[in-house]
């Protein structure tokens, strides 16, 4: 099939159905064949002893966003998305943020700019509505939804960002009769100041406190009121990063009831603690983010989720700083009091390495449920299906291939986010990417990325699967 670009062979394939081995023909970007033996390809890859997965689509990270005052974010589109590379992924979905007062197509298009010419992998933008005024979800809204901008996040907290219940249920409202996907923070805004304000006054003022004001309780009435709203507009909704048995139990019980209520879980979330954060020195600060770790209990809990289908997707939530950083984690005001720590760890290069060796090859789940948690289910549950999110024809050719039993070790001077540290410095790991391969162009090879930037595209994208009425 001298027709063939690139042919992929020797491999066993895993979809989030099948496991299999088999060669994979690509052409013009796509797979076009998928066979036993496939000969004459201008090009061929060896796979033998590796996995030939999808390349991991990571829907829930955020890069060059605006983070306050003298506050930077350590990652651009083009460090971000190498990093992303890296790690086995050929897709990220980041956030275009409105501010307040601001146009929420004018965020869209600056944003844009942003990512066009610098990525290594694909991209496709969520919007976060923080001023929801008549011309936002009468004008605005509905015309970016058509333009493929499907989905959009909408907070509980954050003095800058958060809707109170009316607000809630007119963008619901809107989303229902749009089509679109309603992505959800779930953190009680009132509560979460209340405690900040009573810790702060008792001079509890170190990083540990973050999470301290923000326990499972908040986080479970938030899950619960937008559950409860999700009921009254009867509009399914995407619950983000979810931390703990108390919130899962939350999207459970709404799962159980009948209700399109969807669930995300993180890296954080099955692997560190709440502990973390009590570091010496500031060094918890390099564990602050929200909704904060938890405990052993929590960690069972989410493993629960996911083995029981709660959780639909495993996004990394990645949100960089810098430590060592006047522009990051110890800004002048941090140590004065954890509310000014910068709210966010890094994650998108070490979500699939952690997910796969704490999953798979500790026997919690199986080769095709990684897939679908990695893969998949984001792209369907974001309008990327069937054009990215499994092996198959037609299928864009973004395909990561793994060696499963390759060990390392995560650690800072092995990775390529734009952050000067890892949360999972140390952290053993069995289970690695080996080369990464979006729309067939090879872009991350054995600990080097070779894509350039501008190979990756800004991606419009359809309805998705799960809002279907």
């Amino acid at each position: 099939m001298s027709e063939l670009d690139l042919a992929i062979r020797g491999g066993t394939i895993v979809t989030a159905s099948d496991m299999y081995k088999a060669d994979v023909g690509i052409a013009g970007g796509r797979i076009v064949a998928i066979s036993g033996e496939l000969k004459g390809a201008r090009e061929e890859v060896d796979a033998s002893g590796l996995w030939v997965l999808p390349g991991g689509i990571d829907s829930h990270v955020h890069v060059a966003q605006d983070s306050g005052p003298g506050i930077m974010m350590a990652d651009d589109f083009a460090s971000a998305t190498a990093s992303a590379a890296a790690g086995g992924n050929t897709t990220i979905m980041p956030f275009a943020l409105q501010k307040r007062g601001e146009s929420l197509r004018q965020s869209v298009e600056d944003y844009r700019k942003l990512a066009e010419g610098n990525c290594v992998i694909d991209t496709s933008f969520h919007l976060i509505i923080s001023d929801p005024t008549p011309a936002v979800l009468g004008q605005e809204l509905p015309a970016l939804v058509k333009d493929g901008y499907t989905s959009f996040k909408v907070f509980m907290t954050y003095d800058d960002l958060v809707l109170d219940d009316a607000q809630l249920l007119s963008v619901f409202a809107v989303a229902r009769r749009e089509r679109a996907l309603v992505m959800v923070h779930c953190e009680g805004y009132d509560a979460i100041r209340f405690l900040a304000e009573k810790l702060e006054q008792a001079g509890n003022t170190a990083p540990y406190y973050h999470a301290v004001s923000r326990p499972q309780v908040v986080e479970r009435e938030a899950a619960h009121r937008a559950i409860s709203h999700a009921e009254l507009i009867d509009v399914p909704i995407m619950i983000v990063h979810v931390s703990g048995r108390e919130a899962m139990e939350q999207v459970r019980w709404a799962q159980q009831r009948g209700m399109k209520v969807y669930a995300e879980t993180c890296p954080q979330y099955i692997t560190l603690t709440a502990e973390d954060l009590n570091g010496l020195n500031m060094e918890g600060a390099k564990y602050v983010c929200s909704p904060p770790p938890r405990d052993t209990d929590s960690q069972a809990a989410i493993w629960e989720g996911i083995t029981q289908g709660v959780f639909q997707t495993f996004s990394s939530d990645h949100c960089p700083f810098r430590y060592e950083s006047s522009e990051g984690k110890l800004n002048a005001k941090a140590r004065t009091s954890f509310r000014w720590v910068p709210n966010g760890i890094p994650g998108v290069e070490t979500r699939l390495p952690i997910l796969f060796s704490e999953g798979v090859s500790k026997g919690r789940i199986t080769p095709q449920k990684f897939v679908e948690l990695s893969a998949t289910n984001h792209a369907k549950m974001y309008g990327l299906y069937p054009r990215k999110g499994s092996i198959g024809i037609g299928f864009d050719a973004d395909i990561a291939l793994w060696d499963p039993t390759r060990a390392e070790i995560l650690r800072q001077d092995i990775l390529h986010h734009g952050a000067d540290y890892t949360p999972w410095e140390g952290f053993e790991v069995t289970g690695w990417p080996v080369a990464t391969f979006v729309r067939g162009v090879l872009v991350y090879e054995d600990g080097k990325v070779v894509g350039k930037p501008g190979h990756g595209r800004v991606l419009e994208r359809g309805i998705s699967a799960f809002t279907a009425r």
